[in-house]
């Protein structure tokens, strides 16, 4: 049987509350419910499965940083580097965040509603059957998907900003998808970036994955269709082959 407990962040010290986090896990609670948090740091740091956050409030760099299977809803903004080489797990973002999310994530899923700032995506790759997924419900800032090694990295615009992404989309790809609704001037994209429409499998994909996010979300789904998006793939798995020895 589930057991819940609400605990007040309000003015608490992010190491103090992180212990309360941990003891309350120990003890055997399964839905935590943090009220009032504001910047306090790791929160879900490495949590397993069973666990369930729901934070009420806004909480502080690496959230859900190196976590294995657990679940946070975040019914507010977050800041910057949530989801920091994830292993397993769900994250829900209801608002905005900042830079740098999802840094080297190698799996589970990332469901954020409005905007997100630089260099989202950067390093995030795949790891043996894990396959990371990051949803963002607005626009991106500049160097989405740097370095991206695995995954899927989708960009809806749902607001129809006439710039979905920022400049440098995909510098120093080398694996997984960007799925971005709308269309990228070549100017805008690395060097190391290819674009195509979606074939069938491609689309079937990428629906499966936003009917989860507008139910995690609560968003609308306005009726999104297949020739909105654009594909960007990495052209090489070795982009700089010719910087090494061998």
């Amino acid at each position: 049987m589930s057991r819940n407990k609400t605990i007040d962040a309000r003015g608490v010290y992010y190491k103090q509350l992180n212990e309360t986090i941990h003891a309350a896990v120990a003890e055997g609670y399964h839905h935590l419910v943090l009220q009032g948090a504001l910047g306090q740091r790791y929160i879900g740091v490495g949590l397993g499965p069973e666990v369930r956050i729901t934070i009420n409030g806004v909480p502080g760099n690496d959230l859900a940083a190196f976590m294995d299977g657990a679940t946070i809803i975040v019914n507010d903004n977050v800041q910057d580097g949530i989801c920091n080489t994830m292993n397993r797990g769900k994250v829900v973002v209801r608002g905005d965040a900042g830079d740098i999310i999802s840094y080297g994530m190698r799996g589970g899923r990332l469901y954020i509603a409005g905007d997100v700032g630089y260099r989202t995506g950067i390093h995030m790759k795949s790891f043996r059957d894990q396959k990371p997924v990051v949803v963002i419900g607005g626009t991106a800032q500049d160097y989405l998907g740097e370095y991206m090694a695995g995954g899927m990295l989708v960009v809806l615009n749902l607001q129809d900003s006439p710039r979905p992404a920022g400049d440098f989309l995909g510098t120093g790809m080398h694996g997984g998808k960007i799925y971005l609704r709308g269309r990228v001037p070549p100017h805008q994209l690395g060097r190391e970036v290819g674009t195509a429409e979606l074939g069938d499998q491609d689309w079937e994909e990428l629906r499966a994955v936003l009917d989860d996010f507008f139910a995690e979300t609560r968003l609308e789904d306005p009726g999104l269709a297949r020739d909105q998006f654009t594909l960007l793939y990495p052209k090489s798995l070795r982009p700089y082959g010719n910087l090494y020895a061998y």
